[in-house]
Formats: C-alpha cells, structure tokens, sequence
C-alpha cells in the first residue's frame, strides 16, 4: 500500500493543482494548496493525520502540500482540541509538539514572497482515556527541493513538527515526532 502511494504521489508531481470550487481534489487536483497560497487543514472530527506528502518548486519558491487522516480516537466519546497560534517567524526554525496525550490533526500556513518561507501553526486533540508515550523523531525527511513523503508507522500518531528554513536554497527540511497511543486512566 504504501509503495503504491509513493508511485500516485510520483505520477502526479509538478502536474498538481488545488483544490477546485467545490473543495474537491481529484487524482490531478492532489493538493491543499497552490504555490504562494495560504491554506488550513484540518482532518475529519476523531481522526488525525498520519500521510504528508509535498514538492517544491524552485519558480514559486514555495511548496504544495497534502495531507491523509486516519480514525484516531473512539467516535463515541467527545475530543479536545487546541488551535494553536504560528509558531514559527519567517526564515526561523519550527520546534513544535503537541500538550502531552494529543496529536496533530489540522495544519495551517501562509507564504511571504519576500521572505519566500511559510509560518505555520498546528491543532491538537486529545480525548479523555487516551495517552501517548515512547515517542521518536524521524531523520529528516526531504533534502532541500526534494520530495518530502512520510507516513506514520503502524499503531502511530503525528505529535510533533521540526523544520529549518535555508535561505540559499529558500526551502525547508522536515523531522516529525510520532508516538503511539493507548488506554490509560486521563481526564480532561
């Protein structure tokens, strides 16, 4: 499954539009974004995202960027989210995880074309009986105007985001911190 989605994510490359009019993407319209275009993403309610998928454009200076979620916590019972502000100044490193017990599910950014970098800013969810532990932080991912593909590992969460910016290359490299979840005695 996941080679088949690295190929999809291949096949369509540089041909990738945004969403259309209607907020629908087909295979051709893959993306959350346009370059230059601000976007936010949030995953459906009880899910979290566990695919990212990007690629650059050395024109734009700027990326496109999509997202996959997955059914995360009990539909049953009721989630707490926390939206959080920009994390990030132009130019300067994201170092970003998520309140202990909570997992990213929405993300959000806008673009300067003088800075030619993004700031981004991150939602989180958890839910009562639900705790994240044992979390690790992937190698980078992507080297600068590369594909950047990532897919959470089995039974795993996205918690955490760290990237840093290049100003010669004006693109970044990404890490992400994943953990897994399980039951455990929590109220919020």
């Amino acid at each position: 499954m996941l080679l088949l989605l690295l190929l999809l994510a291949l096949a369509i490359g540089k041909e990738a539009k945004p969403l259309n009019g209607n907020g629908l993407r087909s295979l051709h319209k893959r993306f959350v974004n346009f370059y230059d275009e601000p976007f936010d993403f949030s995953c459906p309610e009880h899910q979290s995202i566990y695919l990212i998928y990007s690629i650059e454009s050395t024109y734009y200076k700027d990326r496109l960027w999509d997202y996959f979620c997955k059914p995360t916590f009990d539909t049953s019972q009721p989630v707490s989210s926390h939206n959080g502000d920009y994390v990030n100044a132009f130019d300067r490193e994201i170092n970003f995880t998520c309140p202990v017990n909570s997992v990213v599910t929405a993300m959000g950014s806008y673009h300067d074309n003088r800075a030619e970098d993004r700031r981004w800013k991150f939602t989180c969810t958890m839910q009562a009986g639900i705790c994240t532990d044992a979390c690790q932080w992937t190698d980078y991912l992507n080297d600068f105007h590369s594909l950047l593909f990532w897919v959470a590992p089995d039974f795993n969460y996205l918690t955490g985001v760290h990237s840093y910016h290049c100003n010669d290359a004006e693109d970044r490299r990404w890490k992400f911190q994943y953990c897994p979840k399980f039951p455990c005695k929590t109220v919020y």
